[in-house]
């Protein structure tokens, strides 16, 4: 790694720049490149041959200039590093590869019903590595990173997860330790909402230095809460754990047994609201399988969802609560409206509440989002000579087919 403030570091950085570039903007001619940066041609030309000898461009094709020969365009080489996102929940396990154009793989999925019997951590994701390779054509050997959702929060400090009720065969403690040593590549394991959050903020319209809440309701109720495009996760990880407040006395629905707030909301209370309306004996999975929330329902889970946001709102008062989930996006822009006006009749804060702008798998976009900047880092580590090339390039294919 060259030394701060030789010439050695400067054409590093200068080569660094020219990476930005090619990533934000696409493929560019050396002119392009000294445009956009504001730097002489001679110096674009040499920000070029910098990044060409480490093997991380290419020609990609050639542009018009007027008169006179075509001028070469140059690209990042997408085939230097892939990722793999991978969403693990009590419906099964989806996953599909990132690359550093953002392209969009096809998704790999496993019904937690058609599982193996005998599952573990190292086997959910070596599998899921594996099939979303299969679906995309890539070659295991160009897999770096793996970015892991779980429902359950991650304790930095200690590697370990908080639940592994959802997770059959996993276990609580050195978690991340245990992935990267089985499957031989650098593994991130994080909070599924807080991925979540991490897609609401590519996905939605909020301004860079705004706050939002997420809350989430599906199986169980957590929430993440991003301040200007940073995820707050606490010092255990167990930030937005809200699931394990108490529900509060004289609230509507209070007195029937539940002890906390995933027991006031989550699946189970969904069922037993279905059933006590007459809408349904099933309603968590009628909402799984894409069923909307009839008024009913609504009407009576709407004030104990407002019950649940009153704290956040009296602790981090964010401009914006996005309601996502199952549950949330079953019950629509209906949920929204009964959510705001039992809040604004019962409390003095008038928050704007939202759907969630993410269309589909919200956890897995937020793995991918996240493995889209992490792809990103490590290339610029490469082009200012921080990182080896061969970094992370052990021997992942071997031990996931001994996983197996």
């Amino acid at each position: 790694m060259a030394v701060r403030g030789t010439p050695s570091w400067l054409g590093d950085q200068n080569a660094a720049t020219a990476l930005r570039l090619l990533l934000d903007h696409g493929p560019l001619s050396r002119n392009g490149v000294g445009e956009r940066s504001g730097l002489s041609r001679p110096t674009a030309t040499q920000m070029i041959a910098r990044l060409e000898d480490k093997g991380l461009i290419e020609v990609v094709g050639e542009e018009s200039i007027g008169r006179g020969p075509r001028a070469a365009l140059y690209g990042v080489r997408n085939d230097l590093a892939y990722g793999v996102a991978i969403n693990v929940d009590q419906e099964g396990v989806r996953s599909t590869v990132v690359d550093l154009a953002g392209t969009r793989h096809p998704v790999a999925h496993k019904a937690a019903a058609g599982m193996p019997a005998h599952r573990g951590a190292a086997r959910d994701v070596a599998r899921a590595v594996l099939d979303a390779c299969e679906a995309a054509d890539v070659d295991l050997t160009a897999i770096r990173h793996i970015r892991v959702g779980v429902p359950s929060s991650v304790d930095p400090r200690h590697d370990e997860l908080s639940s592994v009720a959802a997770l059959p065969g996993w276990s609580r403690k050195s978690i991340r330790r245990q992935l990267e040593g089985a499957l031989g590549c650098e593994v991130e394991v994080d909070n599924d909402v807080n991925l979540a959050a991490i897609a609401e903020r590519a996905t939605g319209p909020y301004s860079p230095a705004g706050t939002f809440a997420l809350l989430w309701v599906g199986y169980g109720i957590g929430l993440a809460v991003d301040v200007a495009g940073t995820v707050l996760r606490g010092a255990s990880g167990g930030a937005g754990e809200i699931g394990n407040l108490p529900v509060p006395r004289g609230v509507p629905g209070a007195d029937d047994g539940a002890r906390d707030l995933e027991g006031f909301l989550g699946a189970r209370a969904l069922d037993r609201i279905g059933r006590e309306t007459g809408w349904a004996e099933d309603g968590f999975a009628r909402v799984l399988a894409g069923e909307t929330l009839p008024e009913r329902v609504c009407e009576v889970y709407a004030p104990r969802l407002a019950q649940s946001v009153i704290p956040v709102l009296g602790v981090v008062d964010p401009e914006v609560v996005v309601l996502g989930g199952p549950v949330g996006r079953a019950g629509g822009e209906r949920l929204v409206e009964l959510t705001t006006r039992h809040l604004r009749e019962h409390t003095r804060w008038d928050p704007d509440v939202r759907l969630s702008a993410v269309a589909g798998d919200a956890v897995l976009d937020g793995a991918r989002t996240a493995l889209g900047t992490r792809l990103r880092e490590a290339l610029h580590a490469r082009a200012t000579g921080s990182l080896p090339a061969a970094d992370h390039a052990r021997v992942l294919a071997e031990r996931l087919r001994d996983i197996d």
